[in-house]
């Protein structure tokens, strides 16, 4: 049977009656823009981040962008982050006019690797940004004590992580600031764009808020030049009804990782470390790496056989050619670049079944004729 990689209806259809008083309720209302109703989210939103304050914005990307400009980085400032990673990562920091300078990752876990940032420090360098791929913390706590030690900024992009945690800290409150997706595919999911930003600092909450809206501090008067990147009242209604029922879809998925390390034992796929101690991983992608040069005709069977599976990410970002300007090359980050060649995820969703399951591994073990 086919399997497709992100299935949402059978989530949509369980709780449509809800999602349909959503949408109702907003058009009576009439308040399509900010207004109780994001404000709600926003509360809730802070309380399930372990953060005094949380803003609703226009999309993971702008998250990162607005974080950053509340920072005030821009020209002549050196953010430190990962190539192995979405592009809005380093692209938001570029558009600042400041310079991503990389750090390669750990491979167990294709998180920044804390061992390599201190070296990459400079005097422009002004904030650290590490990533929470597929689901997973990176490691915080060496990276707040280089952060404090050298007066850094941390920004968490935790696009992909909502609800993980790093021992006992909620991604997005360990940071000075979080920054959230509600892309489709993420596990707290919008029916179209929008993010979040996460904060326990009122100076920056403040900020933030009047960039959310071109910098305005009373209306029509602009202590900023700031943007639009308001969330809409509608997606905040859609993902407010969704928040209580995000903790037991990320168990889902985290049982289905569970099932598929099982259904795999035998093959030379190297299964992603989910579970590993001290970590709560939410699993928004269950990412394998493929040895042997075998990722690519891997990807076609599947394919061929209906089945959902995506590579995240094939292009580390040192190498993409609209950063060619910061002079890195192939081989300047290893692990990065093997995990490009190496990756594939499949399908991990919460109402993903056992059959459907079962359908994926018979498939990977066809393709290794086991």
């Amino acid at each position: 049977m086919a399997v497709p990689l992100l299935d949402l209806r059978n989530q949509h259809d369980a709780m449509a009656d809800e999602l349909r008083g959503v949408f109702e309720s907003t058009l009576r209302s009439g308040r399509f823009i900010l207004g109780p109703v994001v404000e709600k989210f926003e509360a809730d939103l802070a309380a399930y981040c372990s953060t005094r304050h949380a803003l609703g914005v226009s999309s993971g990307t702008d998250a990162l962008l607005l974080a950053m400009m509340a920072m005030e980085i821009g020209p002549g400032d050196e953010v430190i982050t990962t190539p192995f990673t979405f592009f809005a990562t380093a692209g938001c920091i570029a558009r600042l006019g400041a310079k991503p300078v990389f750090v390669d990752i750990d491979p167990a876990t294709f998180n920044i690797d804390p061992r390599l940032i201190e070296k990459a420090i400079t005097p422009r360098t002004k904030a650290i940004m590490p990533v929470h791929l597929f689901g997973l913390s990176a490691e915080m706590r060496p990276i707040m004590e280089i952060a404090s030690r050298r007066g850094l900024w941390v920004i968490e992009d935790a696009a992909q992580a909502i609800g993980a945690r790093d021992g006992d800290a909620v991604v997005g409150s360990i940071g000075d600031v979080g920054c959230l997706s509600f892309y489709p595919s993420k596990n707290l999911s919008a029916m179209g764009d929008a993010g979040a930003v996460t904060t326990t600092d009122a100076a920056l909450h403040a900020r933030m808020k009047m960039l959310r809206l071109h910098g305005e501090e009373t209306k029509y008067h602009h202590t900023y030049v700031g943007g639009n990147f308001r969330i809409d009242a509608l997606q905040a209604g859609f993902l407010g009804a969704k928040l209580p029922r995000l903790d037991a879809w990320a168990e889902r998925r985290r049982e289905n990782a569970g099932r598929y390390d099982k259904l795999l034992v035998g093959t030379p796929l190297v299964t992603p470390a989910w579970n590993a101690p001290g970590k709560h991983h939410v699993v928004n992608q269950y990412t394998l790496r493929v040895p042997g040069g075998k990722r690519d005709a891997l990807r076609q069977h599947l394919v061929s056989k209906q089945i959902g599976c995506e590579v995240y990410y094939p292009v580390p970002l040192h190498v993409q050619k609209c950063f060619a300007y910061l002079g890195y090359k192939a081989g300047d980050f290893p692990h990065s670049e093997r995990a490009a060649a190496e990756v594939l995820s499949v399908p991990i969703y919460p109402e993903l079944t056992a059959g459907q399951q079962e359908e994926v591994a018979g498939a990977i073990r066809e393709f290794y004729q086991l």
